[in-house]
């Protein structure tokens, strides 16, 4: 582990803290007329997405976290499990859904994910911005129906539920943002 200052502290670094694994989601060098400068930071814990408020004297040290970042396949679920090979030594991993959190609804067999380790524990995915899965079920569209914006629930082929508009249909190919689950437009 590297400890590094606060004064070098820069979104999206991963902090091990004694209050545990922190990511940096804002941070804000503070200089007041009188007294020492200081360091107001907004932290999400890695392990249970709360948000963490502190502040840190300026030039404090503190434990840098060191998150290795691999690429790995996914290739099939074992169960509740999610199996996945990583793609330099082809050496595979079972993952339960808990760590993979919110990314569980865009995984389909084969796609790549960029997963986030620290020590042997799996902390985090990064996903690409938007990913192509297919309609399995929803409602045929009413023909004339043509408001705009009308929205109608579809369920894609990872069980996850979007309103899409009302000309999609099932075995349609859609992208969907996987910061905000919403669809993008027809693949």
């Amino acid at each position: 582990m590297a400890a590094t200052s606060t004064n070098d502290l820069k979104t999206g670094m991963t902090l091990d803290l004694p209050e545990g694994l922190f990511q940096v989601v804002e941070f804000q060098h503070v200089k007041p007329g009188k007294g020492g400068a200081f360091v107001r930071t907004k932290l999400r814990n890695i392990r249970s997405g709360n948000i963490l408020d502190k502040t840190f004297r300026a030039d404090e040290r503190v434990e840098q976290a060191v998150v290795d970042k691999r690429e790995m396949q996914f290739l099939y679920r074992d169960g509740a499990d999610y199996v996945f090979m990583d793609n330099t030594t082809y050496e595979q991993i079972t993952v339960p859904p808990e760590a993979l959190g919110d990314a569980v609804n865009y995984l389909v067999e084969g796609s790549s994910v960029l997963l986030q380790f620290y020590r042997d524990e799996i902390i985090g995915t990064d996903l690409p911005a938007a990913v192509e899965l297919a309609v399995t079920e929803t409602e045929p569209g009413v023909q004339g129906d043509r408001v705009s914006g009308a929205r109608k629930p579809a369920t894609l082929e990872t069980g996850l539920v979007v309103q899409v508009p009302l000309f999609v249909n099932p075995g349609d190919r859609i992208k969907v943002d996987t910061r905000t689950g919403e669809y993008l437009t027809r693949a």
